[in-house]
C-alpha cells in the first residue's frame, strides 16, 4: 500500500517569487501525472519479464524442468499415453504468474470484494436456484449434512453458478506454477493429481479447463481436492464437476462435510463493538494465539452486539471475534464453520462473502 505524498514545500519569499510560481494545484498535479506515467511504466515493465520465463532455483530452463516433470510423471505411475497428451506441447504463460500476483482476496477490502460478489443479481439467481433444486439438494443435505443455502452460496462466489469456471488450461497453468519458486513444491504436486485425473477418464484433457491458479469445474476444485472428494453422484462412472449438477453439489457438500463442516450451526455475523474496545480480543487465525473464542453470552458481557444493536442470540454458542479490515472495519463474530470456509480458500474476505451470500438466500 501506497503511503500519502508530501505536498510540495511552501517557499515563496517575494512577490516577483510569487509570481513565478505556477497556480496552487499545479505542481502535486504535475508530480500525479508523473507518477501515473512511472506506475504504468513500473507495470509494462513486470508484464516484460514475467513473459519470459527465468531460470528456475536450481538454475534449470524451463524445458529441462518440463523434461524432468514427465520423468517423474511415469515414474510415479502416469500412463506414457497421458504424459505425451499433457506434457509435450505446454508452454510457460506469463498472465498466470502476474494473476498469482495479484489475487483480489489479498488486494481488495472487503466492501470492495462484497460489493463485487454479492449482488442484487446474484442473490435472486441463487434464490431462484435454491428453490430449483430443493429436492437434490436436501437429499445432498441429509447425506453430507451441509445446508443447502450454503451449498448454493458456494457455487456461486466461486463460478457465479457454473458461469465462469475458467479460461485457462489447467495442466499449463500448473506447470508454469510449479516452475515458478514462490509456491513450486505445492502446484508441483497439483500438476501430479491432475495428470492422474487425466489417467482415470474422468475429464478429457481438451475438457480440463479452469482458473489460473488451476482450480477446476464449477467448485473450482484443485485437483488435490478433486482427487480426494469430488464424488459421481448422478453414477454416470464419472465425477463431473464442470457439467454435473448433482456431482457439483454433491462433491462441494463431501469436501466440506469431511473438513468438519457442523450442519447445525451457522457462520458467524456482523457485530458492533462498544467504545474502547480491546481489539487484541480479535483473532488474526496466524496459528500463534491459539484458540480465542468465548461464548455469546461472554461476547454480550464485553458489549458487544449484533450489528443493529440489539443481544447476540444462542447465548452458549462459542464464536470468535475477527476485524477483516482491521478495527475501522467491520468486525464479525465467527464460529468453527468459518474456519472450514478457510480450509476452502484461506482469506477471510472469501469465507465472510459466501456466509453473508448464504444469509441472503434466505432458510435452508
Amino acid at each position: 500500500m501506497l503511503g500519502a505524498q508530501r505536498g510540495a514545500p511552501r517557499c515563496v519569499s517575494s512577490p516577483d517569487m510569487a509570481q513565478e510560481q505556477p497556480p496552487p494545484m499545479a505542481r502535486p498535479m504535475k508530480n500525479l501525472k508523473r507518477f501515473k506515467v512511472l506506475a504504468r511504466a513500473a507495470a509494462a515493465a513486470a508484464v516484460l519479464l514475467a513473459s519470459v520465463p527465468a531460470m528456475a532455483a536450481d538454475g534449470q530452463s524451463f524445458a529441462v524442468f518440463l523434461d524432468a516433470l514427465r520423468q517423474e510423471a511415469l515414474a510415479r505411475g502416469i500412463s506414457q499415453a497421458t504424459v505425451t497428451a499433457a506434457l509435450s506441447h505446454v508452454e510457460y504463460i506469463p498472465r498466470v504468474i502476474e494473476r498469482d500476483r495479484q489475487q483480489p482476496e489479498f488486494t481488495q477490502t472487503l466492501d470492495q470484494y462484497l460489493a463485487r460478489r454479492v449482488t442484487d443479481e446474484i442473490v435472486a439467481k441463487g434464490r431462484a436456484l435454491l428453490a430449483e433444486n430443493r429436492a437434490l439438494l436436501e437429499k445432498i443435505q441429509a447425506q453430507y449434512q451441509v445446508q443447502p443455502r450454503f451449498l448454493v452460496a458456494l457455487w456461486g462466489i466461486e463460478t457465479k453458478y457454473g458461469e465462469y469456471t475458467g479460461g485457462y488450461e489447467v495442466i499449463p497453468a500448473l506447470v508454469t506454477l510449479a516452475y515458478d519458486d514462490r509456491r513450486k513444491d505445492k502446484f508441483r504436486e497439483e500438476l501430479f493429481d491432475a495428470l492422474e485425473i487425466l489417467d482415470r477418464g474422468d475429464i478429457r484433457l481438451s475438457d480440463m479447463m479452469g482458473s489460473w491458479a488451476g482450480a477446476m469445474g464449477q467448485t473450482q476444485f484443485m485437483p488435490s481436492v478433486f482427487r480426494l472428494y469430488a464424488v459421481d453422484y448422478d453414477g454416470d462412472g464419472l465425477r463431473d464437476i464442470w457439467w454435473s449438477l448433482p456431482d457439483v453439489l454433491a462433491s462441494a457438500a463431501n469436501y466440506l462435510h469431511n473438513i468438519g463442516w457442523n450442519g447445525s450451526e451457522g457462520w458467524g455475523m456482523p457485530a458492533r463493538l462498544p467504545p474502547g474496545f480491546d481489539h487484541s480480543l480479535a483473532n488474526p487465525f496466524d496459528h500463534r494465539h491459539g484458540d480465542m473464542s468465548k461464548t455469546m453470552a461472554d461476547w454480550e458481557t464485553l458489549g458487544v452486539r449484533t450489528e443493529y444493536g440489539t443481544p447476540l442470540p444462542n447465548p452458549s454458542q462459542r464464536a470468535t471475534l475477527i476485524l477483516p479490515d482491521g478495527p475501522d472495519g467491520t468486525p464479525y463474530l465467527v464460529t468453527d464453520n468459518f474456519l472450514v470456509l478457510l480450509s476452502w480458500n484461506p482469506a477471510f474476505l472469501f469465507a465472510v462473502t459466501v456466509g453473508t451470500l448464504a444469509d441472503r438466500l434466505g432458510p435452508g
